[in-house]
């Protein structure tokens, strides 16, 4: 039995092994589909939970941890860009504001019945920037893969005046309360 990281993050690949868990990734096929039915937290964790069960079915053995992150600003979900028009949009319009960030996390053992999952939330406050640093920060590649358009872990620093959480949540995954949860459950 060992542990799969069901997500193609480099980054929670990364914190998963400055926490000293030992793990290996298997990439979830799932199309992430929200459930509108939800509230924006709920929609999160049914993320996480989708790509963790998808990888479940497959190696229903071993303990699946899958997660997903979202960005939201006045009550609407900013996810990665579509292209670099929709960056500047997105960036421009979190300059100077408040925004939160929020990370489902799932946990899945077929064999051992076992399904828990958490939302993580994180309040994060932008500088005012100007549109000419929001257009060299496009031209760097950072936002395009990255939901709301930024990256604390990278040169998307510059943009943040405070945060109120977990930085690592920021990055993709609570690390401090993930690694609770696995030892609380006997998972590690």
């Amino acid at each position: 039995m060992g542990i799969i990281l069901a997500s193609q993050s480099p980054r929670r690949k990364e914190l998963l092994e400055l926490a000293g868990i030992k793990h290996r990734v298997i990439v979830s096929q799932v199309d992430e589909m929200l459930d509108e039915d939800l509230d924006v937290a709920g929609q999160v964790q049914d993320l996480a939970i989708q790509k963790a069960c998808a990888v479940a079915e497959l190696f229903p053995q071993e303990t699946i941890i899958g997660a997903d992150t979202i960005v939201v600003f006045g009550g609407k979900i900013l996810g990665k860009p579509k292209n670099e028009e929709d960056a500047f949009n997105m960036l421009k319009s979190l300059s100077g504001r408040k925004h939160q960030v929020m990370t489902g996390v799932s946990i899945i053992n077929k064999d051992k019945e076992l399904l828990t999952s958490f939302v993580n939330i994180t309040e994060v406050e932008f500088y005012n920037v100007t549109d000419e640093w929001i257009l060299n920060y496009i031209q760097s590649g950072e936002p395009m893969d990255k939901a709301g358009s930024y990256g604390i872990q990278g040169k998307g620093f510059e943009l943040v005046k405070s945060i109120s959480g977990d930085y690592y949540s920021v990055m993709g995954l609570p690390i401090a309360s993930l690694k609770r949860t696995l030892t609380h459950l006997g998972l590690i």
